[in-house]
């Protein structure tokens, strides 16, 4: 897919992977819809960017979702690109998850992407195809103590994004997984519990704008994943 004046939704924008896959499309062409909770920051990207509507959107509150769906329909009449990209981390040992704390995680990485997609689908079936990009995490392909609950839901929405590229793909709309590795934003500094652990000979972070750049590399090209994690 050329982005070039096409619209695309982008979960978790206010800040890290969100914001700079917002930024790296605008350079593209692209038209932006910016969801995320943090008002402030979305409207402040939107200012900057060429073409762009902010929506304050908590992506736990199921109402909310298509909400955001209708503002980019209003706004640009159709949704070319959903970018599932908000996800918040819960790095302590099984033993002590609290339950609360799982639930939560999972509903705003796992529920609410599943409902992001379903929200787009009637608006990109009638447009003849479109794409969806979701977020997950190289956690999920490894087996790291102290990161399981975490991983399963990242797990959860891999296996979610891989059923609906084959469910999706007579309609046109291609699904693609990214798995970034550690990233150098602050969802380090916004866990729901815990802390990152850290292993000797580890790789320094990448960037934000190298996630960024895949995520747009799968939207361009179709491809099932991207695979950054070291």
């Amino acid at each position: 897919m050329d982005l070039a004046g096409k619209v695309v939704l982008v979960t978790g924008a206010s800040a890290g992977i969100g914001a700079a896959t917002a930024r790296l499309a605008a350079k593209e062409g692209a038209r932006l819809v910016l969801a995320a909770r943090r008002s402030d920051r979305i409207d402040a990207l939107a200012d900057e960017l060429p073409d762009a509507v902010a929506i304050p959107t908590d992506l736990t509150d199921s109402a909310q979702i298509p909400t955001a769906v209708q503002v980019a329909l209003d706004a640009y009449g159709r949704v070319d690109v959903l970018v599932n990209n908000a996800g918040q981390g819960l790095h302590v040992p099984l033993e002590h998850v609290d339950a609360d704390d799982f639930r939560a995680v999972l509903e705003l990485n796992v529920v609410a992407p599943l409902i992001a997609m379903q929200a787009v689908l009637p608006t990109m079936r009638r447009q003849g195809g479109g794409a969806i990009v979701n977020v997950s995490s190289g956690t999920s392909r490894l087996v790291l103590p102290g990161l399981g609950a975490y991983a399963a839901t990242k797990s959860a929405l891999t296996m979610l994004s891989a059923v609906a590229r084959k469910e999706l793909a007579a309609d046109g709309i291609v699904v693609s997984t990214v798995f970034p590795a550690i990233t150098a934003t602050e969802f380090h500094d916004v866990l729901r519990a815990g802390s990152l652990s850290t292993r000797p000979g580890m790789p320094p972070p990448q960037s934000p704008e190298q996630v960024a750049d895949a995520i747009l590399d799968v939207i361009r090209t179709g491809a099932e994943e991207a695979v950054l994690a070291n």
